[in-house]
Formats: C-alpha cells, sequence, structure tokens
C-alpha cells in the first residue's frame, strides 16, 4: 500500500536554519547592496525602496491571519515616498512626509466604511513607523556623503556609514548565532524566542563592539570610544528588534513572515535588527562623525 503522509520537516538541529541557503541567500543579497554602493550610491535607494515594498507585502499578509487588512498599496506608495524624500531632503521633511503619509492612509480607509477602521487603521500606522519610516533612516545615513555621485566607485561618509551598519548589525547576529549554537544553555525569553540564550546576547555584545571599533575607528576615522558605543547600541537595539519582530509573529499565530528568502524565511526576517538599528546608528555617526 502506497503511503500518503507527509515526510517530516528536515531538522536543522541547533541552527534552526538551513545554513548552506541561508549563506547562499546572504552572499546574494550582500553582493548587490556592494555593488549598488560601489558603482551608484543613488542605486542603493532602489534597493531599499524594494525593500519597503516587499515587507509591507509581507506584514498585509501576515496580518490577514489576524483579519487586519492593511491598505497595501497606498502604503507601499507612501513608504517609497518617504525613502526619497529622506534621502534628498532630510529629517525635517522625512517627519513631514510620514504625518502626510499616515494621514492620507486613514483617509483612504474611510472608503471602507466604519467596521474595523480603528483596528485597520492602528495597524497601517504602525506598519508606516515600523517599516518606511525607520528605513528611511538608512536614507539618511547614505546621504550624509553629499551630492548625488555618478557612476564609479564612490567611498564617500555615506557609503562608509551604510558599510558600517550593515556590517555591525550583522556582526550582532553573526556572534549570537555562534555563541548561542555552541555555548547557548540560558534562554533570553523562552516564551518569545526560544532558541535566543544569553550566551547568544554576550557572543553578539562582543562580536559588535569588536567590528564596531574597527569601523569607526579605521574605516570612518572617528574616535574608538564612538565604535565601542556604537557596538554597545547595535547589539541592543538589534536584539530588542528581533524579540519584537518574534512577539509579532507569535501573535500573529506564524512562523516567518514568508518563505521569499530561503534559509532566512521573510524579508522582515532578516530587516528585524537593521530596522531597530538604523535609527540610533544614523543619529551617533551623524552626531559625533560625520
Amino acid at each position: 500500500m502506497t503511503s500518503t503522509s507527509t515526510p517530516p520537516a528536515k531538522d536543522h538541529g541547533r541552527a534552526g536554519r538551513n545554513l548552506p541557503a541561508a549563506i547562499g541567500s546572504a552572499v546574494v543579497l550582500l553582493g548587490a547592496i556592494a555593488a549598488s554602493l560601489l558603482l551608484w550610491k543613488t542605486a542603493f535607494m532602489l534597493i531599499v525602496a524594494v525593500a519597503v515594498v516587499v515587507a509591507v507585502w509581507e506584514l498585509h499578509r501576515a496580518m490577514l491571519s489576524r483579519d487586519i487588512d492593511i491598505p497595501e498599496q497606498p502604503l507601499m506608495l507612501g513608504g517609497v515616498v518617504m525613502v526619497i524624500v529622506a534621502y534628498f531632503f532630510g529629517a525635517a521633511a522625512l517627519v513631514t512626509a510620514t504625518g502626510v503619509a499616515a494621514l492620507a492612509i486613514m483617509l483612504w480607509l474611510l472608503r471602507r466604511g466604519v467596521d474595523g477602521y480603528v483596528k485597520n487603521a492602528t495597524a497601517s500606522v504602525f506598519t508606516l513607523i515600523y517599516v518606511p519610516f525607520l528605513g528611511s533612516f538608512v536614507a539618511m545615513l547614505l546621504a550624509e556623503g553629499g551630492g548625488t555621485p555618478g557612476v564609479g566607485v564612490d567611498l564617500d561618509d555615506g557609503v562608509k556609514g551604510i558599510v558600517t551598519f550593515i556590517l555591525v548589525t550583522v556582526a550582532s547576529d553573526i556572534g549570537g548565532y555562534a555563541a548561542g549554537v555552541l555555548f547557548g544553555k540560558h534562554p533570553m525569553a523562552p516564551v518569545i524566542s526560544p532558541k535566543k540564550s544569553w550566551e547568544g546576547f554576550a557572543g553578539s555584545a562582543i562580536f559588535c563592539v569588536l567590528v564596531g571599533w574597527l569601523l569607526v575607528t579605521y574605516l570612518l576615522d572617528g574616535p574608538p570610544w564612538v565604535g565601542v558605543a556604537l557596538g554597545l547600541i547595535a547589539v541592543v537595539m538589534a536584539t530588542l528588534g528581533d524579540l519584537c519582530e518574534s512577539v509579532m509573529k507569535r501573535d500573529l499565530g506564524i512562523k516567518d513572515m514568508s518563505q521569499i528568502i530561503p534559509g532566512h524565511g521573510g524579508l522582515m526576517d532578516r530587516l528585524d535588527s537593521l530596522l531597530a538599528t538604523a535609527a540610533p546608528i544614523w543619529l551617533l555617526l551623524h552626531t559625533l562623525v560625520f
């Protein structure tokens, strides 16, 4: 008799993910980012804009599991406009664009009537702040170099800032992943994220501080103590960002936001730490280094 039972899911051990697929996806994504920054830095804004659109799509899809229906297209359009405004016109313009976008989306929802308005409007404004608003700090960090350079290698302050922001945040993930797999025994938040341990957090902190110190000192020519502070801020914010997204997924009853990135799950599953660290890293570098 032929069995029709579904084969069990493959166990990836303490790593919790398909490591070869995860590494391959990370290499492709980082390669695309590096190419845009080195060849024409404004092209990096296209990557940020696409990330905002995909992230809104994932959140819309995830929230539907709890009967929360955010207006997908207006949020995508508003989010892309916010990123562009932040890049070309700065923080004050971003705040204004965010306020206008929030009001416009609330007005858009009036077309659906009264039922569920507060729930959907609240989730929509939350999405607007969580994804495009926080993501726009990446645009402002890139704009630190000034101007809009043409094609060609251009390692100005903005490009160096983006490299620092990405690498120090990735360092938190790598340090925590390695230390957690090798030494993790004491769960940090077992109800929220069972695989996250205090040993992993210690690994994140050590690696973040080391990478932050090296990058600020030798890439940005900034004070070494700023690099240490950058590492400490990054590890705290990255960890909080990861925990917050874990709470969201548990509340929504899903494991991953989507399966768009092999070995990683959804784009939001990778952006959680980056979104959380973008604003404080921009403020620190803008105030003390650039």
